[in-house]
């Protein structure tokens, strides 16, 4: 019998946003890195047929030139989408236990809001993202229409 090989796949998107301050630091070699979370949400309609909503919290890491470009324009709530793969670490922690994560290591993010830039004078200037597909802060523009209409009678 013929062995079947697996094909090797490593492969994530998802969108959503910054569940608090992304945090920096750089390496004892001086690289630097950034860790955040994002919540992605996914909608659906129940039994009932009642849309319902569903939370999935992602942690992000990206190093080097992508860790910068995150460092002045992310923050808690920033709206993002993330190119990258899963990866799997073992760390000891405070209590001597090892405990392992599944992350996201980022390879592109797509910065969905604007951001501000300071002008030197006090004042500040609303930036686009410099990613050239940049149309809006939203993903309203992806939704049905009976999403929307849903969206706008819950507030959501």
């Amino acid at each position: 019998m013929a062995e079947l090989k697996m094909p090797e796949l490593n492969s994530v998107i998802v969108a959503g946003n910054l569940t608090k301050d992304p945090v920096f630091r750089q390496t004892s070699n001086n690289t630097p890195v950034v860790n955040f979370h994002v919540a992605a949400n996914r909608r659906y309609k129940d039994s009932s047929n009642q849309w319902q909503e569903d939370v999935c919290y992602v942690g992000v890491v990206a190093w080097n030139k992508l860790a910068d470009s995150c460092k002045d324009r992310l923050k808690k709530g920033s709206a993002v989408l993330i190119d990258g793969e899963l990866q799997s670490r073992t760390f000891k922690t405070e209590d001597g236990k090892n405990r392992t994560i599944v992350e996201i290591k980022a390879k592109r993010i797509q910065f969905l809001n604007k951001f501000a830039k300071s002008a030197g004078n006090g004042e500040d200037i609303v930036v686009e993202s410099d990613e050239a597909d940049y149309e809006d802060n939203s993903f309203d523009k992806f939704l049905t229409d009976e999403e929307s209409d849903l969206m706008k009678s819950n507030k959501i």
